[in-house]
């Protein structure tokens, strides 16, 4: 992806400081209720396992627009991912990897929320800062700002609540990429790529799960046609 032309430290820090504002005021919305897997527009659907796994990317701000920080601005791609679980054995996501591939084949994991604080905040802050003792003392690091409390409230209302998919039910949560490397728009020729779910009493691996997005793209309403100059 090309630089951004205007990457002077005073336009970073204006442009940050007003998006951060503006998506303080989202703190209150909600995101829609998650609908069953198989009414999305990408899915994969296993029958026989009777698992179905949906994708649901962002990639327009007013599309997502209750959350309270500007993922998208930084370099993130929000993706609601949607777990409906028709069987009648509980399915565990804790060793679940849920991977986006690009077009490329880059293999990029969901972010971390120290990922996330890196990226939206100082990473001098975030690292912290050294400071030497007497020899052979090593030296201690005092962290500066601590974890922003919108990147746990936007986990804690948006993320996934628990890692166990009971029988007949549906469990989603927003999963969030970095991108932002990636030839724009990110999502052309990727997909995603869910593996390691098995069954709560470990008996049972399932197949993987791919989900393409250009069906997704496909979807999306077409670009207005600009307004000719008068």
């Amino acid at each position: 992806m090309k630089s951004h032309p205007f990457s002077g430290n005073s336009f970073l820090l204006v442009t940050t400081v007003f998006l951060l504002t503006a998506y303080a005021h989202a703190a209150d919305k909600k995101a829609p209720p998650a609908k069953s897997a198989n009414q999305y527009t990408v899915f994969d659907a296993h029958p026989k396992e009777q698992v179905t796994v949906a994708a649901d990317p962002c990639d327009d701000p007013k599309d997502c627009d209750f959350f309270r920080l500007p993922y998208i601005e930084h370099g993130f791609i929000p993706i609601r991912v949607v777990f409906t679980n028709d069987s009648d054995a509980a399915l565990s996501l804790d060793d679940a990897r849920i991977q986006f591939i690009s077009v490329n084949n880059d293999v990029i994991p969901a972010a971390t929320l120290d990922d996330i604080q890196r990226r939206l905040f100082s990473t001098k802050s975030a690292v912290g800062k050294k400071i030497p003792l007497p020899m052979p003392l090593p030296p201690i690091t005092l962290h500066g700002k601590p974890m922003d409390k919108r990147v746990t409230q936007d986990d804690a209302d948006f993320g996934f609540n628990s890692t166990i998919v009971n029988p007949h039910s549906t469990l989603a949560g927003y999963l969030f990429y970095d991108v932002r490397e990636l030839d724009d728009p990110a999502l052309k020729g990727a997909s995603l790529y869910v593996k390691m779910v098995h069954t709560l009493d470990g008996k049972k691996q399932l197949f993987s799960f791919t989900i393409p997005f250009d069906k997704w793209l496909a979807a999306q309403p077409a670009a207005k046609p600009a307004t000719p100059s008068k």
